[in-house]
């Protein structure tokens, strides 16, 4: 991994400087590929104190996306208390890249962050990961997936975060599962089902009943599974909804989400009860 102290610290300052509109973080370069994160805190910040860290992975199948698929949410959470994150990671469509790849960056990108906490002003042992279906995989696989690290990183500090916001992920890479036609015989140390262990983080899963990528059974499996080896995962169902229910554009149940998960990290103590904060 790539070290950017002074460049961080530089980033890091203006950002907090009302007037700046720089809001972003080189966190890796891999040859002439430069992957950011875009910075998004509270408001009425102070530098002595230490927030949970809230990290976005954009949806698109490893193929396409960018990391402003979650800029609404960060802009709520943000306003909640949360310093957040939206990452960038490579793609096939961008990058001629494969989902490794991506797992890699993803990994990087918490590494990044819990290396960095005190510049950022984070807790390094708050941080949640959240994404929406290949995003979804993302944010599952940093805290259960082993493999797939990239070589410049410092493996000695913990990629897994403390806490999961799963939006219609990609859980499943195993036969049948979305994505094993480009995963293959990897799902076995790839794929988020088949790794759960005991210690995974507190989980809150979206998924609507009408889901053509991400079955239900499944999303019932992943949580039977967390529960047996005694992580808890609350599985949020919306009858009739099909992937992606869960973005901007459905006003409603994008709201109706948010408040769902703003729940969900008051009650791992993430988050205060009030302010309540109308969302727009």
């Amino acid at each position: 991994m790539l070290k950017k102290y002074s460049i961080l610290a530089i980033v890091f300052l203006s950002y907090f400087t009302p007037c700046s509109s720089q809001k972003k973080v080189l966190y890796k370069q891999v040859d002439t590929v430069r992957l950011f994160i875009e910075i998004h805190v509270p408001e009425n910040i102070k530098a002595k104190n230490k927030y949970p860290a809230l990290v976005f992975f954009f949806g698109g199948g490893w193929k396409g996306g960018d990391r402003h698929h979650f800029l609404n949410h960060a802009q709520y959470f943000s306003q909640r208390g949360l310093v957040c994150f939206l990452v960038d990671y490579r793609t096939e469509t961008k990058h001629g890249t494969t989902p490794f790849e991506s797992l890699k960056d993803a990994k990087s990108s918490l590494r990044f962050i819990r290396e960095n906490a005190h510049e950022f002003g984070v807790d390094p042992s708050k941080i949640i990961a959240a994404g929406g279906s290949a995003g979804g995989h993302l944010a599952a696989a940093t805290a259960l997936i082993e493999s797939y690290n990239e070589e410049t990183d410092d493996v000695s500090i913990s990629c897994i975060p403390n806490a999961l916001a799963l939006f219609n992920p990609v859980i499943d890479n195993g036969p049948g599962g979305y994505g094993h036609e480009r995963i293959g015989a990897a799902y076995k140390d790839f794929s988020p089902l088949h790794n759960i262990k005991r210690g995974a983080p507190p989980t809150i899963f979206f998924l609507g009943t009408n889901d053509k990528l991400i079955p239900v059974a499944t999303a019932q499996y992943y949580k039977t599974v967390m529960e047996k080896v005694g992580s808890s995962c609350k599985l949020k169902l919306y009858e009739g909804e099909g992937h992606g229910f869960f973005n901007y554009r459905n006003l409603d149940l994008y709201k109706e989400t948010v408040l769902e998960m703003d729940h969900f990290l008051q009650s791992l103590g993430y988050l205060e009860q009030n302010p309540v904060i109308e969302i727009e």
